[in-house]
């Protein structure tokens, strides 16, 4: 049995990181090993109980998180969860935080929310499990869009993606290399409520295509990407005549919502062949069920190695399932995707 991992809680809050100590001491493969106020009482903490994890809030005295996390990532990297607002100033600096090199994020609780920091242990535990290089951490991606593919011709498919914790950096790396014609394109990303109509706003900034949160009732339409907003539906695409998106009612699915395999499932029935599927890192199984399910039906299907994987959680069960026709590095995927939505020279596909 692994050793417990060992976290050091760093919020301005008192009583906030008593409630996350709190949380995280619940579980019984979590030692939360000390706390800090700010970045100065952090420094010094880090370098005295060398921590195998990092919380870390947004807005702090001294030195905002983003700041310490920029040092941390140049001098110390290690694995660092950001504890954000949920306002869109908050999840555009914690957006910000991810691109950086955090590992994932939490939003605070709004009063009256009965399980506070719900995921959190899964994610600590998940980040000290990491097998990824963090003495190499990630740059901030460009902020110049990339030229149109002049030479590109979008054919007939519709490409869904599924990803999670280290999706929005692979996002990113996938998106900036698609054309302003690219093929339609719909992405569940779990993400908590509010922070994805910021994702997908930054998305449009930094990409070619136009990207936006996905609404009820939105035609796909090619040079056009659409994002699952967070937290109360699904993201589902309908239509045969007229693909269009559909946001759905419903329970979470593999403790998520949206859910990758929801997207995945109406994917693989409205497009059949004349789809591509990609999942990408994550924690967990969601998508693997519903991309085999769109690879029976003819679709392609890619999933991200485990080399590139922040988490190598939801590719590798897609993988173990044989949903994955190819296994790529994250840098291949946005190409290979290309590839195989291009129109053939004597007609479309």
């Amino acid at each position: 049995m692994s050793a417990p991992a060992r976290v050091l809680v760093v919020d301005d809050s008192p009583t906030m990181r008593g409630l996350i100590a709190a949380v995280l001491s619940s579980d019984p493969d979590v030692n939360v090993i000390g706390q800090a106020g700010d970045a100065l009482e952090a420094r010094e903490a880090i370098k005295r109980l060398n921590p195998d994890v990092l919380t870390l809030d947004i807005e702090m005295p001294n030195m905002n998180g983003l700041d310490f996390l920029e040092k941390i990532m140049r001098l110390r990297p290690m694995p660092v969860i950001m504890v954000s607002t949920m306002t869109h100033r908050g999840a555009e600096a914690t957006l910000a935080a991810l691109e950086i090199g955090a590992f994932d994020c939490v939003g605070k609780p709004q009063p009256g929310e009965p399980r506070p920091f719900g995921d959190l242990a899964e994610k600590v535990k998940a980040a000290a499990r990491t097998q990824r290089n963090f003495a190499q951490p990630a740059k901030p991606a460009a902020v110049t869009p990339p030229p149109a593919v002049a030479d590109f011709r979008v054919g007939r498919k519709i490409v869904a993606i599924g990803s999670s914790t280290g999706g929005v950096e692979a996002l990113i790396a996938v998106l900036q290399k698609f054309p302003a014609n690219c093929p339609p394109t719909v992405i569940t990303q779990h993400m908590p409520p509010t922070f994805t109509k910021s994702f997908a706003e930054r998305l449009n900034r930094l990409c070619a295509p136009v990207v936006e949160e996905a609404t009820d009732g939105a035609r796909l339409e090619i040079g056009k990407v659409y994002l699952a907003p967070g937290g109360e539906r699904h993201l589902q695409v309908s239509n045969t005549s007229a693909p269009c998106c559909r946001l759905v009612e419903r329970g979470p699915v593999n403790g998520h919502r949206p859910s990758v395999d929801v997207l995945f499932d109406s994917v693989a029935e409205l497009a059949g062949r004349n789809a591509v599927g990609v999942i990408l890192t994550g924690m967990g199984r969601d998508g693997a069920a519903g991309l085999l399910k769109m690879r029976h039906a003819g679709a392609r299907t890619l999933g991200q190695n485990e080399k590139t994987c922040v988490v190598y959680g939801m590719p590798r069960v897609a993988y173990e399932l044989g949903a994955v026709e190819q296994q790529l590095p994250l840098a291949a995927i946005g190409e290979e995707i290309l590839k195989m939505t291009a129109a053939r020279k004597e007609g479309t596909e």
